[in-house]
Formats: C-alpha cells, structure tokens, sequence
C-alpha cells in the first residue's frame, strides 16, 4: 500500500518539511529499501514480493525521485542531509532500528546509515562511493546521458520502443543486464520517473566529491555486485571490502547494475540471508 508522511528536519536556517512517499508490504522484521539516482521505489518490484513473505518491506522514493517531491529550501542532497531525512522518517514510523538494502546510491546511504548506527543490518548493491575518479566521471557521464535522453524523447517514443525486446534493451541496457526480462510498462514508468527527478541535477553535484572511507563495525553488512554491472564496474566491490573488512561480498553472476530486475530470486536471497 502506497502512502506519503511528512516530517521536520534540521537546518542552518530552522525545522523544514519534508514529504516522502513510500509503499508498506509484508510482516516482519522491517527493512527498508532505497534506490539509486533517477530511478524510483518500483525499482524493487520484482524482489518485493518475496522479501515481503519474511519482513515488513517498506521502499522508499527518495526525496526529488519518483513521488516524493523535492526537498524545501535550507536543504541540500548531501549525505548528511540524506542521513537526517531517513533518521526523522523512521523515527516518524516508528521503525526501530530497520535492516535496510539499497542500490547504487541507495546503497551508499544504507552503508550511511549503518556506520551511523540508524539501522541493524545492511546490504548494499552495487553501492556508489566506491569509485576512483576516472570511473566517477565514466559513471557520471553516463548518467547525465541518460537524463538527457529521457528528458527530450517523447513519450510515444519510449512506449514504442518499450514494446519490443531490442527497444527495452535502447533504453535500459546501461543498467540491466537482461533489460527483455522489464516490463515494457515498467520502462516507459523508469524513463519518465528519471526525465522527471527534480532531484537529480543536485543529488549528481553534490555526489561528486563523495568517498566512502569508514568501516561499518559491529554491523552485519553485505555488499554485492553484479558481474555485469556496466555503470559502476565490480572492481569497486574490492574496494568495498577493503574498507569494511567485515562485509560480505557477494558476486551476481550475470547481474547488472540494478540486479533486482536480473535475477530477482537470487537478490532477494542475498538481502534476507544479510539480515538475519
């Protein structure tokens, strides 16, 4: 069931509101899941279901994606700021310390909230941060592509090539590795969710000087990486674990950027078997 809560968080210039619109499914421990830039909460539709049959799944449209609108003056898309939003909407749904899974930038604020302490496991796919800066800017280019195509193809383009195998590959093979297995309703839906992300731009600027450098102790964490991931290449993954010693690291053989939609059976695997 979809719903959207508003909440206050701090900044330099006093409480602002923020309104974040998210989906509640399944019982059990909580798990929250947060997904990458320009992409939305459906991103976790093909693993919901079966990670809903052991958690209480709540996925998250971060704030300037999919429905939840932009953040209010006073607040910037920076990891600290990110990090307060998600401290205040657990608060406000009373989620006590949730497991939590996220993917590429997703998967960068989960390893944030965990080294914050907020959550009580995490996994992150294909997390961001982990870069060298030639494969920033690699990455970064290919996303600022992908926002420009997104936003000047018109919609009966999208819906036109969404209908063919070879079309739903144009449109999403930078980060599905097996784009024929997306529902054609589902890329034209991701297309226009990415051309209209208001937080896009500012969420890309402020993660250019992003690294993630701190171990996550006394934390169950996994990290894992599509063999085929295309946007944020695996070497990244040994990086990963170079910085957190204690991370599991998962390979996804075959898997994307986005493995979700890949191989939904072994992702969701991954995640339950992290949070335990």
């Amino acid at each position: 069931m979809s719903a959207t809560v508003s909440f206050q968080v701090p900044s330099p210039l006093g409480p602002r509101s923020v309104t974040v619109s998210y989906a509640r499914e399944g019982t059990g421990e909580p798990l929250l899941l947060l997904h990458g830039i320009g992409h939305h909460r459906q991103a976790w539709d093909p693993v919901v279901h079966l990670l809903a049959a052991e958690r209480e799944v709540i996925s998250v449209d971060l704030p300037g994606f999919g429905a939840s609108p932009g953040l209010p003056d006073g607040l910037t898309y920076d990891l600290p700021t990110t990090t307060a939003v998600f401290r205040a909407f657990c608060e406000t749904l009373d989620l006590d310390r949730p497991h939590v899974a996220g993917n590429s930038l997703g998967g960068l604020l989960a390893l944030e909230l965990g080294r914050e302490k907020l959550v009580r496991s995490v996994t992150a796919l294909s997390p961001a941060g982990f870069w060298n800066e030639a494969e920033r800017r690699y990455a970064f280019g290919i996303l600022l592509t992908m926002r420009h195509l997104s936003r000047r193809m018109p919609l009966p383009l999208v819906r036109r090539l969404s209908r063919s195998a070879a079309g739903r590959a144009a449109l999403t093979s930078t980060i599905y590795a097996r784009p024929s297995r997306r529902s054609p309703e589902a890329v034209v839906a991701e297309t226009l969710a990415l051309a209209g992300a208001t937080g896009f731009d500012a969420t890309l600027q402020a993660g250019g000087s992003v690294l993630f450098t701190d171990d996550v102790p006394e934390l169950p964490v996994t990290v894992a990486w599509g063999t085929r991931d295309w946007l944020l290449v695996p070497r990244q993954g040994v990086r990963a674990k170079r910085i957190i010693p204690g991370a599991r690291l998962v390979r996804l053989p075959g898997c994307g950027h986005c493995p979700m939609n890949d191989d939904p059976a072994l992702v969701a695997r991954v995640i339950l078997d992290g949070s335990r």
